[in-house]
């Protein structure tokens, strides 16, 4: 049985949730104190893991109401399920007019002990009016007509019989009471005529038998629903419910633990079953450990040991990513120790499990708990609803537990969070939020709504689901800013188109938004291990910029390219992306875009600047009139998809097509290096 959808009400902060929808991992989102835990604990309460618990109406009902209003019969939580194949199949054999039944309402009141159990689509039963009468039609002048050759004490009694037939066949809305009638009505007429001795023909009997074999069916339907009900509650999921996560011991008394056991499971403690599953995982039994410590044979102990370690190691190191940790097992005399070291480190220090991060303990947990329980054990077929997991993660880590979520786990998982790490970005069909109103109590929308506070972590998740795209391309051109980016974009995607020299189709072009985030960006990139290319504009904050990355060792020397390396040598040290282009075709550039403002005005240039966008600067504010080289940059996008022959003469080409060339030759030879991002 797979969940579908719920609906909780009357329930703590919520009058009514409205549907949920649920998928197969279902991250339900929400600000503090939204109600989402009240959402789990009451989908939770129609099958508990530990049992069926009664319902508390001072506690569970929303205190905003009088309790007055909370009867027996309210409703605190509808879920609907589908039903596979198989079990259908398994339901028509219990009742065989559910052939059309694939999904089953299960709800829970207040007052209930168990749950109420709805077929939908359950078929009606076959009872036709038209020839229930027919048959009765034919049964009456039978019965008539032996009355009238009866003896005369009997004629009386078998017309009363055949009257009370006809009144008990007659059909009500209510189809078991008209069953009883019918079986009622067939068994007096059947000791009438047998008082009566008289014997009807097979062919007089048929419509009798007809009739009754009629009602005795939809008698048992009674008990074949009954029936079917309760194999849907045995089908229907456990749930487990967590909010607070068992931590594991790092140092474990074998003896103390065999000894608690041998007293009964309720002897163990917390601790006790956290260490048992522990062992499941690791494929230890501690009774054997024992009754090897007995036998001195420490030898194959340590090697049982060595081999459970090794098993543990391999899942962590697949599931935790933040760092290649070694788990190993040390067998000390009665104690067993849970030790994690780095192997990676300079010195491979091992350290106990009870002094490592809260964060990896968390995970740790987590993973053995829940990989104890779902093979083999109480959470197999379980629905896990898991309250605010991994907020002892970190954010890289979040994103590996929900990895974990999806790959490792058949299991259907309902999840709170108000983290953007545990938002599945590429699943947004899955997640539903949560808002709060004075008046309307919690209610869960299944498309992203709400306010601000509940909607930022989705809107996060996005941002940097969004900024994670500027690392998809493994070969990265690094620029200053949005600008640089327009003029070698366009430019390079018109020479390709022309066969001429274009830069690498594989490069990213990735703005830094200004000279001095360049920096920042680089780390970015090469932290996720990218080929970085910088492009730099050919002056003193530059130099400093490209000096800094190198000595940071966050590029090679090699990686950075300064514009002023299109040019034909000598050029001219002071160059930026702008000087690419003809300063007649940038000085009409400007004068268009600056028409309105230059109105009446004349623009003196100073040709001792040698930076262009410097020397408008310069320009524009002795005139009182602020450049911005955007404009222009603007206008010539636009031109390049209209008229590039205008903008782009053939000496802007070749300085173009020399950059380009560089970009990529310096491209090539960091690919020939390696992929590390410092050589």
């Amino acid at each position: 049985m797979r969940l579908v959808s719920f609906n909780v009400k009357s329930f703590r902060s919520i009058n009514d949730s409205g549907p949920v929808d649920v998928s197969q991992i279902t991250a339900v989102l929400g600000r503090n104190e939204s109600g989402k835990s009240n959402l789990l604990r009451a989908l939770y309460s129609i099958n508990p893991a530990e049992g069926f618990q009664p319902l508390n109406k001072v506690k569970d009902f929303p205190r905003d109401r009088r309790l007055e209003e909370c009867t027996d019969d309210t409703e605190v939580i509808s879920s609907r399920w589908f039903l596979d194949t198989k079990e259908r199949g398994e339901l028509v054999e219990i009742l065989p007019r559910a052939k059309d039944v694939q999904e089953v309402v299960i709800s829970r009141r207040y007052s209930g002990k168990n749950c109420i159990v709805t077929l939908e689509g359950l078929a009606e039963q076959d009872l036709s009016e038209k020839d229930v009468k027919a048959k009765v039609r034919k049964v009456v002048p039978i019965v008539e007509a032996a009355a009238d050759n009866a003896a005369i004490e009997h004629q009386q009694s078998l017309k009363a019989a055949c009257k009370a037939f006809e009144t008990g066949m007659a059909l009500l809305p209510d189809r078991t009471q008209w069953a009883t009638n019918a079986t009622q009505a067939v068994k007096n007429m059947r000791k009438s005529l047998a008082a009566a001795q008289v014997e009807l023909t097979d062919r007089q009997e048929q419509p009798i038998y007809e009739l009754e074999e009629l009602s005795e069916t939809i008698t048992g339907d009674k008990d074949a629903q009954q029936a079917a009900r309760c194999w849907v509650m045995e089908k229907l999921p456990k749930f487990i419910y967590v909010d607070e996560y068992p931590e594991l011991q790092g140092h474990q008394n074998i003896a103390e633990y065999l000894s608690r056991k041998s007293q009964g499971a309720q002897s163990l403690t917390p601790a006790d079953r956290q260490f048992e599953k522990l062992c499941k995982v690791a494929g230890l039994d501690p009774q054997h450990l024992q009754g090897l410590l007995k036998h001195s044979e420490q030898e194959t102990r340590n090697q049982l040991a060595n081999r459970a370690g090794a098993l543990v190691t391999s899942e962590i190191r697949r599931l935790w990513k933040d760092r290649a940790l070694k788990v190993r097992f040390g067998l000390d005399a009665q104690y067993l120790d849970t030790l994690v070291s780095d192997p990676n480190a300079a010195y491979d220090v091992e350290v106990n499990l009870d002094d490592r991060s809260r964060g990896f303990q968390w995970f740790f947990s987590f993973y053995i708990t829940f990989f104890a329980d779902t093979k083999g054990g109480e959470a197999e077929n379980a629905i896990l609803l898991l309250d605010e997991p991994g907020l002892y993660l970190h954010a890289r880590s979040q994103g590996d537990l929900l990895r974990h979520f999806e790959k490792d786990f058949n299991n259907q998982i309902i999840f709170t969070t108000h983290s953007p790490f545990m938002v599945p970005t590429h699943r947004l069909d899955s997640v539903r939020t949560v808002s709060i109103g004075e008046s309307t109590g919690t209610t869960v929308t299944n498309s992203p709504t709400g306010d601000s506070r509940t909607l930022f972590p989705l809107q996060a998740a996005l941002g940097y689901n969004i900024s994670q795209s500027l690392f998809v391309g493994s070969k990265n051109l690094v620029v200053e800013g949005v600008t640089d980016y327009w003029f070698l974009a366009s430019v390079s995607t018109y020479l390709a188109e022309a066969n001429g020299v274009s830069l690498d189709p594989e490069l990213t072009l990735t703005p830094a938004g200004g000279a001095q985030k360049v920096s920042y960006m680089v780390a970015l990139l090469t932290s996720e291990h990218q080929s970085v290319v910088v492009l730099l504009d050919q002056e003193r904050d530059a130099k400093a910029t490209k000096d800094s990355l190198v000595k940071n060792k966050l590029i090679a020397e090699q990686n950075v390219v300064f514009v002023s390396e299109g040019f034909p040598a000598p050029a001219q040290t002071d160059r930026d992306v702008e000087d690419m282009l003809d300063p007649t075709v940038f000085d009409e550039l400007v004068r268009v875009c600056y028409e309105a403002d230059l109105d009446g005005k004349s623009l003196v240039l100073n040709p001792n600047i040698p930076r262009i966008v410097k020397r408008y600067e310069a320009a524009f504010n002795t005139l009182g009139i602020k450049f911005n080289k955007s404009r222009p940059a603007r206008l010539f996008l636009n031109m390049m998809a209209k008229d590039p022959e205008a903008v782009l003469p053939q000496t802007s080409i070749a300085r173009f097509e020399s950059l380009f060339r560089t970009i990529n030759e310096r491209l090539v030879r960091h690919a020939d290096h390696g992929a590390a991002p410092f050589r």
